[in-house]
């Protein structure tokens, strides 16, 4: 039985390479529209879909949705009368199928999109040639950078065909469900909500011990500040409560920013310390050595094991600061984790834990924080039996519109943002406290203001702080 793969892609980059290995290892190319012009244009030799299931229909809407591929790619082989049946009907068995989907995602994106538009865009014989690929265990491609690791399976003689066959089949069918949920969303408006992700990484496990398995998956966006791009370049790998803590760390690190640009133009160097998601320690200025301190000075006792995140560097200096800065002689102070732009080799020396219980992660895009750093994305929330769906916190106060009263020096309004950039992102109800650029206390999670305000005023207090003079949200 000759071997015969059906190439039928959107984006042509790497198309002809990729056949030409097929051929060499023995495959007959078949392929639609489109890819067999391109194909045949490189000097690949190739069948059309179309010489095979006849003229194509409806201005080619109808060509690969037919029984000649679909009947190549259901047969099963193992079953002596359906090849005998593909046979007689000089149908060919296909053995592995590459197809990419048109861009209908880029299309919904666009802002002057229509429902035709969008129809346009909606691909319909490659969703069902990957599916009848994924239902008759064939080979099936949806991802060009599979393509590499196919043909070296192939070439060492397809190890473990089973697992990997349903790998792939698994991945076809997750991208085809995207897909669809794509087009129900924009079509069905705010009746439909389909949420997908790809498991980007396993936690030892959730927030309790007993709470296994858990994950963090990735939804695949291009988003700079998504939790997948945060690269961990050393320690061990981050729990499910870091990985939680770091979500929010995101939000007030990229609130602050965006305070301090709409006010004053410009980002200032910003350093955040968190315990259960809520800043303990938080300052900005101009001079990284001077905001960390102000940073730790905030809650010594509270910054004890939690996690630290920058829009700076971390070299030696700032390290040496982090480890020892009001630490008793002898002693060093212990972090769960750092987060910042990236790091020294030097810093990460320095900070190291015994079994590597501190987690360096590293993402450039730190470094770049702005207005344009706030997440826009719609923000979900587990309910039983469903789940709840609501804009993202994207209000950014604006000192300076006229519509707002404000009576305070230009170091006062800084405070008032850094203080206002705190408390929203934390757990509600809560009241901060901020004075020279620094938090000083926040009170979070309460039931009522009062006790916000009296658990402020004693974490300040406790912590040394003079609270005459501070901003208050």
């Amino acid at each position: 039985m000759r071997k015969v793969a059906l190439l039928s892609v959107y984006n042509k980059d790497g198309i002809v390479d990729f056949a030409r290995c097929l051929i060499n290892l023995g495959y007959s190319i078949l392929s639609s529209g489109g890819t067999a012009k391109f194909l045949a244009a490189a000097g690949i030799p190739v069948t059309d879909v179309a010489d095979m299931v006849g003229e194509p229909i409806l201005g080619h809407k109808v060509v690969t949705l037919s029984r000649e591929v679909h009947g190549g790619l259901l047969a099963d082989d193992s079953i002596v009368s359906e090849l005998e049946e593909l046979e007689k009907l000089g149908i060919p068995f296909i053995e592995l199928v590459f197809n990419t989907l048109y861009p209908l995602g880029v299309e919904i994106a666009k802002s002057g999109c229509t429902p035709n538009s969008v129809r346009k865009q909606t691909d319909i014989g490659g969703p069902c040639m990957l599916r009848s690929g994924a239902k008759g265990r064939r080979i099936v491609i949806c991802d060009p950078t599979d393509c590499d690791r196919v043909l070296q399976w192939i070439e060492d003689g397809k190890p473990d065909e089973d697992a990997f066959l349903t790998e792939l089949a698994a991945k076809a069918e997750f991208v085809v469900a995207g897909y669809a949920g794509k087009s129900a969303m924009y079509h069905g408006a705010d009746d439909y909500r389909v949420i997908t992700g790809v498991q980007n990484s396993v936690c030892k496990y959730g927030e309790n011990g007993y709470q296994t398995p858990a994950a963090l998956y990735s939804r695949q966006t291009d988003d700079p500040l998504a939790l997948e791009c945060f690269k961990l370049v050393a320690g061990g790998p981050p729990s499910y409560n870091n990985l939680c803590d770091l979500d929010r760390m995101i939000q007030t690190m990229t609130h602050i920013a965006a305070g301090m640009e709409t006010h004053s133009g410009f980002v200032p160097k910003i350093a955040i310390a968190v315990k259960h998601g809520n800043p303990c320690g938080a300052a900005i200025g101009e001079d990284a050595s001077e905001v960390l301190q102000k940073m730790i000075s905030g809650d010594l006792r509270a910054i004890f094991g939690g996690l630290v995140m920058t829009n700076f560097e971390i070299g030696a200096a700032e390290a040496e600061i982090l480890l020892s800065y009001k630490v008793d002689e002898g002693k060093r102070r212990l972090l769960d984790g750092i987060v910042a732009p990236n790091f020294s080799k030097d810093a990460i020396e320095l900070l190291k834990r015994k079994g590597d219980k501190c987690r360096f992660l590293e993402n450039p895009a730190l470094g770049n924080l702005g207005i344009h750093s706030i997440d826009t994305t719609e923000r979900f929330r587990y309910v039983r039996g469903g789940f709840l769906v609501q804009p993202n916190y994207t209000f950014i106060p604006n000192l300076g519109d006229d519509s707002m009263i404000v009576e305070a020096e230009p170091s006062q309004c800084m405070d008032l943002l850094l203080a206002w950039a705190i408390g929203s992102t934390s757990n509600s109800n809560t009241v901060t406290l901020v004075k020279d650029g620094m938090l000083i206390g926040n009170g979070v999670g309460q039931q009522d203001r009062v006790g916000c305000c009296q658990l402020a005023l004693n974490r300040a207090k406790g912590a040394g702080h003079d609270t005459n003079g501070a901003a208050a949200y």
